[in-house]
Parts: C-alpha cells; structure tokens; sequence
C-alpha cells in the first residue's frame, strides 16, 4: 500500500470535517480489506489518544483543531491534592479551582476557593482530618453558607461527596475535574457557580466550546447523571 491507516484516516477527515465512525471504517476497508472492524476501532482509538483526531459526539470523528483545556495548577491545589492522597489512600478523588473559571470572565474574580470532591463515605473523614489548615474549610455547604461566607472569602478550601461517573482525567499526577464536568455543575449547582454571575451560563459554554476541545457526549452523559440533559441540550441548540 502506498498509504498508510493514520494518513488514510486524516486525510479523509481534512476533506469531509466531519465523518461517522461508519463512513471511516468503510473507507479504511475499501483500501485495507483484510483488516477486521475490531482492530479499526482499535487504531481510531489510538489516533485518539494520540490527539491527533478527537471524538466531538458519539459516533462521530474529526481532525482534533482546538486546544484542551489545560488548567493552571496552584501550589495550593497540588499540596491539598497529595495531603488528602496521602492521609486516605485509594479513595476516589478530584480537584478543582474556581479560578479556571477566570478566563472566562470579563474581570478577575476576587473569591478563590479549591474543591476537593471525594467519595460520600469517606468525605467527612476527609474534612475533619484537614480541619487542621489554615485556610477556611467547608463541608459540602448549603447555598446559604455558599452566599454567606464562602463566595465572601479570597481563600477557602470545600470538601464534598464526588457525583459517580464524574468527568475527572490526569493532569501533573493530578486528577481533575475536567472542564466538560465543570460546566454541567455550573448548571446543576447555580449556587456553586455564582461567581460567574457576570456570563450567561450559554455564553460561558459558547466561549469554551469555541475554545477547547470539548466533549459533546461526555457532557451528555454526565449531565444524565446530574437531570440537566434537557437543560444542557437547550442550551447547545441556542448555540448552533
């Protein structure tokens, strides 16, 4: 053969932007009949991982063009994320900060605090042996404690039980929250979020599905998780 699978497969999405896993998988077979559907799958997925193409809806495949959001990870965030590591080891665990959201806004938000989701059985576990900090701590906070305090604050730290199949990768040893997770929260808990009172929460999402490399689906399903997939499918069809 003249070309190879990864030219072949590139090539076709440059043309075409878009194409279903289908229409891939028969023009790979047009050329390289004796391969089998489990071993294309196998080789868009490496692509994938790759980041070479990236997977915008289910089904669906096109050459990866945007950036992933890549947060800026604080002294703070890594020393609460390692502390927590190494006093409850094996837990489920991911990490946030609210100033991600910074670039999002039109000025720089003064309240800053980091999350750390965990599992709901070992949460309060987590906080009271992180009661010791300097920083202000709170434990899953009602939205009266979020108004009244927290968002008041320049410096805190929430501990809260992780939602399951939560959006979460690596990041410097670090597991995250991805941004595809922190926008479906940002419509699930208003008062989580309310320092990005100053965006339409469609424009913030407008802002970063035309900057990032976002997961469409990853959102869908996550937002399952959380009763917001009508709402977030509302929202995605302002946008087209």
């Amino acid at each position: 053969m003249n070309i190879d699978i990864n030219t072949l497969v590139i090539n076709a999405l440059r043309e075409s932007n878009t194409l279903t896993t289908a229409a891939i998988t028969r023009k790979i077979l047009d050329s390289f009949p004796e391969l089998s559907k489990s071993t294309i799958s196998w080789r868009l997925h490496k692509l994938k991982a790759e980041g070479l193409i990236q997977s915008p809806s289910y089904g669906t495949y096109s050459l990866l063009t945007k950036a992933n959001f890549t947060p800026n990870l604080s002294s703070s965030v890594k020393r609460l994320y390692n502390r927590i590591q190494k006093e409850h080891p094996g837990i489920e665990l991911c990490v946030w900060d609210s100033k991600w959201f910074n670039e999002f806004l039109s000025e720089t938000q003064e309240t800053s605090f980091i999350v750390a989701e965990v599992e709901k059985e070992f949460s309060e576990a987590v906080f009271n042996s992180l009661t010791d900090m300097s920083k202000k701590i709170f434990f899953d906070p009602s939205a009266e404690i979020l108004s009244r305090y927290v968002l008041n604050l320049k410096d805190a730290i929430i501990i809260k039980p992780i939602i399951s199949e939560s959006p979460c990768g690596e990041l410097d040893n670090v597991r995250v929250a991805l941004l595809e997770k922190l926008l479906v929260d940002s419509l699930a808990e208003p008062e989580m979020f309310a320092f990005l009172n100053d965006l339409k929460t469609h424009a913030i999402l407008r802002n970063a599905i035309s900057k990032y490399n976002i997961s469409i689906s990853k959102m869908k399903r996550y937002s399952k998780r959380r009763n917001q997939y009508h709402n977030l499918s509302k929202l995605l069809s302002k946008l087209k």
